[in-house]
């Protein structure tokens, strides 16, 4: 049996000194419905951590406090030691649908970042042209979202969202619509794509096993009010494949992971 270590991420073994998001008594309130409840946490810059718990727990809150889109009611949460207030450049942020414009290309919706600043040059189009053979997209470059299929839409979405800049990413369920195995194929993909950004990812998922396979650290939350219950260091190397996933070891850590929070199946 696994004994898996819970370790808080206030004490990454390496990092210590490289702590990319940081939240201290964090708390958001929508009137007198608590969301998120004293959470406290870091989040070492370069890893890729998982937020788990059932629907309404607060993941999605949490995540967009990070990503500045809605403000904290209390606490401190800060990204690369400044509060967060607003939007910033350096952290994007990944939805569960594509929201890609349909009458643009996969390439023009990739550089459409650029476009909204200034009009694109031969060099950010080949920036984008490099992003999407990233993805595996490149012979999909003047496609029209329509003539993708859901998957391959996802993977022109976060080929925008690197081009970006940021080095901060935050995805909100980004595979929750999509098949098994389509999810399956896309979690090993981004898994190789953070690696090779060397980007710090924050990924919300309801999904245990998801959660697990992809992260390096398992934030696990409880119900409404959302509070941070434990985190749960990943033991196993990379890069992984699916077949992790039948790894005794592997099932031991999802059980573990339940018996946090105390339910049968999340």
């Amino acid at each position: 049996m696994l004994q898996a270590q819970a370790e808080p991420l206030d004490k990454p073994e390496s990092f210590e000194a490289n702590i990319a998001i940081q939240g201290r008594a964090v708390e958001k309130c929508f009137g007198d419905v608590v969301a998120v409840e004293g959470a406290n946490f870091e989040i070492p810059a370069g890893s890729f951590v998982s937020i788990v718990g059932p629907s309404g727990c607060g993941k999605s809150t949490l995540l967009r406090m990070m990503a500045g889109l809605i403000p904290k009611t209390s606490g401190s949460l800060t990204v690369h030691g400044r509060e967060v207030e607003d939007p910033r450049e350096d952290v994007g942020v990944m939805f569960q649908r594509p929201t890609l414009l349909p009458w643009k290309t996969s390439l023009d919706n990739v550089l459409l970042p650029t476009q909204l600043k200034r009009k694109p040059t031969e060099d950010d189009a080949e920036r984008a042209m490099d992003l999407l053979r990233l993805t595996g997209l490149d012979d999909f470059c003047f496609n029209f979202p329509t003539q993708l299929s859901g998957g391959m839409q996802q993977r022109v979405a976060l080929a925008r969202l690197l081009n970006i800049g940021a080095d901060i990413l935050l995805l909100d369920e980004p595979f929750g619509a999509l098949d098994e195995f389509t999810r399956e194929r896309l979690n090993i993909e981004l898994s190789r794509i953070v690696r090779e950004v060397n980007a710090t990812a924050v990924f919300v998922t309801h999904n245990i096993a998801e959660a697990i396979f992809l992260a390096d650290y398992v934030m696990v939350m409880t119900p409404r009010p959302g509070r941070l219950a434990d985190v749960v260091k990943v033991p196993f190397g990379r890069p992984r494949d699916i077949s992790l996933m039948r790894d005794p070891e592997f099932n031991d850590m999802i059980g573990h992971v339940r018996s946090i929070l105390g339910v049968e199946e999340v």
